[in-house]
């Protein structure tokens, strides 16, 4: 005759079983678990605890046994099932990622839920789903450019250089420009629209027109050069540019890098830039179509390399 292994308790473990065993606001099961452990405890056979409790003899058993292994954590949650076998083989969904990521329809440009379903002989529905959990979107197509430049791979070298290795004795200040910022005067910002009430805002709420922030970022410590401007113009990029100039220490050199904007190009900006040969020097990134150096660089100075490598290779210069 096959003997149930023994249960010990410790003090701690019988008076948690009990007031599980005792509670009325704890799951069903969880106290019928923590009455088959106590009875068990208590020296009962598996057959003598499914007749006392009204189980089935496998029950009881098996609950001793999943005690024995996890504890008292071991009867607070089932055991993770494996789930509903899939309706659909791993050897289908294989096919049909390959069709969709290799292959085009007859008379078509791509893929689309039902003409891929029909080809798979499985719903439209499941072919969703199945490309939802993958990632898959056919119906849409990113652009890119690929740049004619002979000398794109020097530039691009030049550019991440300076962020990954600066040289010495000097500062390499990433520069850019946000503009049509909303210049408003208010004690706080307004609460949003929602079900039964308006948008809100304060009494002395004021709009002051756009501004422009002009901005340029260490790439080795993080620290931040700004100027707010009215306007977005070449006039306020030279003030920029001096004020870059008299708050950065003396002696060292000044690697600036901005986008090729007309603003940065301008004849007098030039001129300038010619007689301040010794303290600044520009290397001109391309700008990303719909991004800004405050959003794509600003955010940490980690990043700074990543961005200026996507910029380059976006378009050449």
């Amino acid at each position: 005759m096959r003997v149930a292994p023994a249960v010990v308790l410790t003090d701690e473990q019988r008076q948690t079983l009990d007031q599980w065993a005792r509670g009325r606001s704890l799951p069903a099961r969880q106290v019928e678990r923590a009455r088959i452990v106590l009875l068990a405890a208590d020296g009962e056979l598996d057959i003598e605890i499914a007749a006392k409790l009204g189980i089935s003899n496998q029950k009881a058993a098996r609950w001793r046994a999943r005690f024995l292994e996890r504890g008292l954590a071991g009867l607070e949650r089932d055991a993770p099932r494996p789930g509903r076998t899939p309706s659909i083989d791993a050897s289908t969904v294989n096919t049909l990622i390959r069709k969709t990521t290799q292959e085009r329809p007859a008379n078509a440009t791509h893929w689309s839920t039902r003409t891929m379903a029909a080809e798979a002989g499985i719903s439209e529905a499941s072919v969703r789903r199945i490309w939802k959990a993958h990632g898959l979107k056919p119906h849409l197509v990113e652009t890119f450019k690929i740049s004619n430049d002979p000398k794109f791979a020097g530039k691009l070298e030049a550019i991440i250089g300076l962020y990954l290795n600066p040289p010495e004795h000097a500062l390499v200040l990433s520069c850019d420009e946000k503009s049509q910022i909303q210049a408003l005067d208010r004690t706080q910002p307004g609460l949003p629209l929602k079900r039964g009430r308006g948008e809100t805002m304060t009494h002395d709420y004021k709009r002051n027109g756009t501004a422009t922030l002009f901005a340029a970022l260490n790439a080795a410590t993080g620290e931040g050069i700004s100027l707010c401007q009215q306007r977005h113009r070449h006039q306020e990029w030279l003030k920029f540019l001096r004020l870059v100039d008299e708050t950065t220490p003396a002696g060292k050199q000044i690697h600036i890098i901005a986008d090729n904007y007309a603003t940065h190009k301008h004849l007098k900006v030039q001129r300038w830039l010619k007689r301040h040969p010794a303290s600044i020097c520009t290397s001109r990134q391309p700008a990303r179509r719909g991004s800004t150096w405050s959003n794509d660089s600003f955010e940490t100075s980690h990043r700074i390399g990543c961005a200026a490598a996507s910029f380059a290779m976006s378009r050449s210069w």
